[in-house]
């Protein structure tokens, strides 16, 4: 696995019933994310830093 090319694609459990979803791929040190419906138009990759800020941001919106 590298930078370059994501692999394990999935998307949210919460989600498998509807087409408009981001799909997470794993990258050597962090995540990659794309658009379910355009998977051609690439991915936006994180550092493994700025994924688990983001995943710890989302969980504590959630709780409050």
């Amino acid at each position: 696995m590298t930078a370059h090319h994501p692999e394990g694609w999935r998307k949210s459990s919460r989600s498998q019933h509807q087409t408009a979803c981001v799909e997470v791929g794993g990258i050597s040190d962090g995540a990659a994310v794309r658009d379910s419906k355009d998977r051609a138009a690439g991915f936006v990759a994180t550092t493994g830093s700025q994924w688990r800020a983001f995943v710890a941001g989302v969980k504590t919106d959630r709780s409050g």
